[in-house]
């Protein structure tokens, strides 16, 4: 379905046929340990996974729904770095843009960060422990990645990136906001997931940092992306009513938030969040809403959301978002498509979705969990 009064696309997006790449992340690609249905603490075997939350939409994109994409890290060349490369070749996303960095025998100046998960259960909350200080990806700095070149002569239609590889160090705001600024002088789209997470920031300046740090970067951005904690934190933009549900008011509630972001930052094109009430860690209740010029969208409400695995759910929400945005050109189909390609990411294990493009789209169309045979 169409915005009422929508006669124009909610963003203009540069032809395929003019750009080397559909969409570019830049960010950290870590190591994922998950110990399955045990606990961290306890665990004698992990299964491993790519992961990071930038990655995550080119990876979404590229396999989900067919997209070109590529991405912008770099890991230190041992062993570990080698793995998370292996995934990340099965993952399909364009690797031109991965910097090596010589490794120093024991992390003391460079190492792959790693990231332990555990994906909760019932009363049980998920619980994540990062381990990436230092990592080859947080020391980029500003005039090490040559964005004219990716930008100006290969051509990119889209460009994300987000608030965690923001949070790694002190260069990284700086290198986000040198490939911001080229990219939208080339026409690219910039998103930005604010993606707000309380322990990397806890020991680089905490709550103020963070604001001062997105606050900056949300000047640069077309399509904004977040929930309503990543808001309040990084942008200072306060929730009206309390926690979310999926009572009207409160949908209300964050239509007041996004009219508040848009009324201060006023580049910013589209606006969106999930909206996720967690009744357990294994049932959620899911869904979305969407904001351009023309008014708001919301996606069909997933009450009672059975979740196998949550991590990862909001980035496979922007791929589907980006790619609805990009290819259909309608923001209520878009979020449709975000909606519901977070809510099938959550039905398997790791970061990414594994998810295909008809499995969304069917979903979208109301289709259930009938065996497929």
């Amino acid at each position: 379905m169409s915005l009422p009064g929508q006669s124009m696309p909610p963003i203009e997006v540069r032809p395929a046929q003019d750009c080397r790449f559909d969409q570019v992340s830049l960010g950290e690609v870590m190591l994922r340990l998950d110990p399955g249905n045990n606990r961290i603490r306890t665990t004698r075997e992990f299964r491993v996974w790519e992961g990071g939350g930038e990655y995550n939409v080119a990876r979404g994109l590229r396999r989900c729904f067919g997209l070109r994409t590529a991405v912008v890290t770099a890991l230190a060349d041992n062993e570990i770095g080698r793995l998370i490369e292996d995934l990340m070749l099965q993952g399909g996303v364009d690797l031109s843009f991965l910097r090596w960095v010589p490794y120093d025998g024991i992390g003391r100046r460079v190492r792959n960060g790693l990231n332990f998960t555990e994906r909760g259960f019932g009363m049980r909350g998920a619980v994540g422990v990062s381990d990436r200080a230092y990592s080859a990806a947080s020391q980029i700095r500003p005039g090490e990645v040559d964005w004219e070149h990716l930008f100006g002569e290969l051509g990119v239609r889209w460009f994300h990136t987000g608030g965690i590889y923001a949070a790694l160090s002190e260069t990284t705001p700086e290198v986000i906001a040198e490939a911001m600024r080229v990219a939208r002088s080339h026409g690219t789209v910039v998103s930005f997931d604010l993606n707000y997470r309380p322990s990397l920031w806890r020991d680089f300046g905490g709550p103020s940092r963070a604001r001062e740090v997105n606050r900056h970067l949300a000047s640069l951005v077309d399509v904004m992306l977040g929930n309503e904690e990543d808001f309040t934190a990084c942008l200072g933009i306060e929730v009206p009513g309390g926690d979310p549900s999926f009572a009207s008011v409160e949908v209300d509630n964050f239509k007041r938030m996004i009219e508040q972001v848009t009324k201060e930052f006023t580049n910013l094109k589209v606006v969106a969040t999930s909206l996720r009430t967690v009744r357990s860690a294994t049932v959620n209740d899911w869904g979305a809403v969407a904001w351009s010029p023309a008014g708001f969208a919301e996606s069909v409400q997933r009450p009672g959301s059975e979740i196998f695995d949550r991590v990862g759910g909001g980035d496979s929400f922007a791929s589907g978002l980006i790619y609805g945005l990009m290819e259909k050109r309608d923001l209520s189909v878009a979020v449709e498509y975000g909606a519901a390609h977070g809510a099938l990411a959550m039905t398997t294990p790791g970061d990414t979705s594994m998810a295909s493009q008809a499995e969304v789209e069917n979903l979208m169309k109301g289709g259930g969990a009938r065996v497929q045979r």
